[in-house]
């Protein structure tokens, strides 16, 4: 039996991040956790490009703009959407969701789900967190490791 595993090795990788500005408060911190992580692996500034957009909503066309350029190993997609008294949340939360992962499976390459999907603003802080748990940072490592697997598969 063959075994194929990630491992986390950077050379040559690039990296790509699609922040939402709404609730950018949250947004902010994931962006941190995933920074950190790319810092602590060993990863360049000249390695990341990071693309802010308005909203949840537009992150899967950003992804799907950097996907087609074939620079990057994997996209993470970061911001948070915080449930409300509308069915906004449901709206927008499932469309990015399935937009996100329709842009990775069209183009073979890993779009990292790292939008927080919480309902309340304390599940949020509490995702985003810098000395717990934070998303960000969990996104940035599953994107050098899914990076790293895509090479070997």
């Amino acid at each position: 039996m063959q075994t194929i595993e990630s491992d986390l090795n950077i050379k040559g990788k690039k990296f790509a991040i699609i922040l939402s500005r709404f609730n950018e408060f949250i947004g902010v911190q994931l962006l941190k956790g995933a920074l950190d992580c790319f810092q602590k692996q060993g990863i360049h500034d000249d390695d990341i490009t990071l693309i802010k957009v308005p909203g949840a909503f537009e992150i899967p066309l950003a992804a799907k703009k950097l996907a087609e350029s074939g620079i990057y190993s994997a996209i993470i997609c970061l911001g948070a959407v915080i449930r409300g008294g509308t069915p906004h949340f449901e709206y927008v939360a499932g469309t990015a969701t399935t937009g996100i992962q329709k842009v990775s499976l069209q183009y073979g390459i890993p779009v990292i789900f790292g939008l927080l999907t919480t309902d309340n603003i304390e599940q949020a802080i509490e995702r985003a967190s810098t000395t717990k748990m934070n998303k960000g940072w969990d996104a940035a490592m599953t994107a050098i490791e899914m990076g790293n697997l895509m090479d070997k598969i």
